[in-house]
């Protein structure tokens, strides 16, 4: 019984070890210097953008074990405009719906085993952001443009896993 019990468990550790395994995802940005409306500090910027690139990352991370997903970001513009706000000290993002939606262009690319099986182009964008159902809460930074992300995903990326 004993013998069983400790093959079972080693069972589950090695089940759990490949569930863990993960694609690679990597993310990079074409001239983020021309991008739109995003924060002047280099230190928000890079926030913005390594949040943008955390969340591809995560959505990445549940495609089967042995393909990796390449991201190749062009363009960039989140929701809202920036307005300077010499009281808060840093400049304030208000989003009003009229033309501020968010919008991005990118390249991607999958590969199984160093091979491209899909890529393409895609530009993303979510013009009724404020009407739209958002499965983030409303004190989650960048709401708008990761549930516009998570529609491209879902209709692009996604499906390619259920072969």
């Amino acid at each position: 019984m004993k013998s069983f019990v400790k093959t079972m468990a080693l069972a589950g550790l090695l089940a759990l070890a490949a569930g863990g395994a993960s694609a690679a995802v990597d993310v990079t940005w074409v001239h983020p210097e021309n991008f739109h409306d995003l924060p002047f500090p280099t230190w928000e910027r890079k926030e913005m953008l390594d949040q943008i690139a955390d969340h591809f990352k995560k959505l990445g991370a549940n495609l089967p074990p042995g393909e990796d997903l390449r991201i190749e970001i062009t363009d960039f513009d989140p929701a809202g405009r920036l307005i300077p706000s010499a009281r808060l000290g840093r400049d304030l993002r208000v989003l009003t719906g009229r033309a501020d939606w968010p919008r991005m262009e990118l390249n991607y690319a999958i590969e199984q085993n160093g091979q491209v099986i899909k890529s393409g182009q895609a530009q993303l964008q979510d013009m009724n952001y404020q009407q739209s159902l958002n499965h983030y809460f409303d004190s989650e930074p960048l709401r708008y443009e990761k549930q516009m992300i998570d529609d491209w995903f879902n209709k692009t990326i996604a499906p390619i896993k259920k072969r």
